[in-house]
C-alpha cells in the first residue's frame, strides 16, 4: 500500500528482455541505500519488488501483465520514474490509499499552465472515467491528485509547483502515456452498484 506521494525520480540504466518480461534497473543514489531486497516500491505507480541493488541503483522484474497494463513497456534508457516506497503502519497519510496495482493507461491530451500551477487534461477509457468524481481522487503515474472534471472518456487535474518540480509529469508531452488507479473505495461501490443493476434485470 502506498500514498501517492513521490519520494524521489530514478532514472532508468539498463532494460533487459526476458522472454515476455524484463528486468530494470534504476539509479536514485539517495533512495538506493535506503531499500531492502524484497521491498516494494511503487515506479509510476506500479508495485514492483526490488529484487538486486547496490550503492545507488536498484532492479525490478518486470512480468507480462505489468508490461500489458501500464506504461512500463513502453520505457526507455535514460527515462525517468517517480518512485515511492511502501506505507507503514503509522505513518501519516498525506495523500490517499493507493494499492500500486495499476488499472488502466491515459493519455495526456491537453496541458494549460495557469501561471506557476498547470491544468492537465487525460483521456481516459470510459470504465475508468466512471469510477471517478469531482474533487475525488486519483493516482496518476503514481502521483496522489486531486481530480478537478470528469467527463465520459477524459478528466482534469491541476498541479501545485511542488508536484511540477519534484515528479516526471512536468516533462511529459502531448501524447504521452500515464498509469491510472482510481480510487479503492470508488471501486467497491462500482462493483456493487452494478451486481445490484444486473441483479434487478435478472428478475
Amino acid at each position: 500500500m502506498f500514498t501517492g506521494l513521490i519520494e524521489a525520480r530514478g532514472r532508468i540504466t539498463s532494460i533487459e528482455m526476458a522472454g515476455d518480461g524484463c528486468a530494470l534497473m534504476v539509479r536514485e543514489p539517495w533512495l538506493a541505500p535506503q531499500l531492502a531486497i524484497g521491498e516494494s516500491v511503487a515506479v509510476n505507480g506500479a508495485c514492483l519488488t526490488v529484487v538486486a541493488k547496490d550503492a545507488d541503483s536498484f532492479r525490478f522484474e518486470c512480468g507480462p501483465e505489468t508490461l500489458a497494463k501500464t506504461n512500463l513497456g513502453s520505457l526507455r534508457v535514460a527515462d525517468h520514474v517517480n518512485l515511492e516506497r511502501a506505507l507503514r503502519v503509522g505513518d501519516r497519510l498525506g495523500g490517499h490509499f493507493v494499492t500500486g496495482h495499476v488499472d488502466g493507461v491515459g493519455t495526456i491530451a491537453e496541458r494549460r499552465p495557469q501561471g506557476d500551477f498547470e491544468m492537465i487534461w487525460f483521456t481516459a477509457p470510459p470504465d475508468l472515467c466512471r469510477q471517478m468524481v469531482f474533487k475525488g481522487c486519483i493516482a496518476v503515474d503514481g502521483i496522489s491528485l486531486t481530480l478537478v472534471d470528469v467527463q465520459v472518456d477524459r478528466f482534469s487535474v491541476m498541479l501545485i509547483p511542488h508536484t511540477l518540480k519534484v515528479t516526471t509529469l512536468s516533462g511529459k508531452a502531448l501524447g504521452s502515456q500515464v498509469n491510472l488507479e482510481t480510487d479503492l473505495l470508488a471501486k467497491y461501490v462500482s462493483k456493487q452498484i452494478i451486481a445490484e443493476c444486473r441483479s434487478e434485470v435478472g428478475k
